[in-house]
């Protein structure tokens, strides 16, 4: 019975890690795609990451309440693995405390803002998305 339990927490270990490490090479690729040549010192990238891997994590979630549609492998794979390195909490409020610091007022009330709103509103997407095709 121990083993089964080990072998189960390994695996699900290996599918969380591995979701991880392709979510944070996806967030690196989204940052310098988007703010390659950006003159601008606003975060945009750490922005989109965010607010689509919210959308992303309103889909997976909807999609596992459906019952049949996604296993809890999958589940975890996506929502605590991908989602968990390719959304960028920790750079989210770095950003804001060097915004802060800066006195960049603007950008750092639109960023926050408009995370937080925007990233809500997502999953809320993503939850209507998967209802209206399934």
């Amino acid at each position: 019975m121990a083993i089964l339990i080990y072998n189960k927490m390994i695996r699900t270990l290996l599918l969380v890690g591995t979701g991880g490490f392709i979510g944070s090479v996806m967030r690196y690729l989204v940052q310098i795609t988007v703010e390659k040549g950006l003159t601008s010192t606003f975060p945009l990238g750490t922005m989109i990451a965010n607010i689509t891997g919210s959308f992303i994590i309103g889909i997976v979630f909807a999609l596992a309440e459906k019952g049949n549609l996604m296993n809890a492998e999958w589940r975890m794979f996506l929502a605590v693995g991908f989602c968990g390195g390719f959304t960028t909490f920790s750079s989210f409020a770095y950003n804001n405390f060097t915004m802060l610091k800066t006195g960049t007022f603007g950008q750092f009330f639109w960023n926050v803002g408009g995370s937080l709103f925007l990233g809500i509103l997502a999953v809320y997407l993503g939850v209507i998305l998967v209802r209206a095709v399934f």
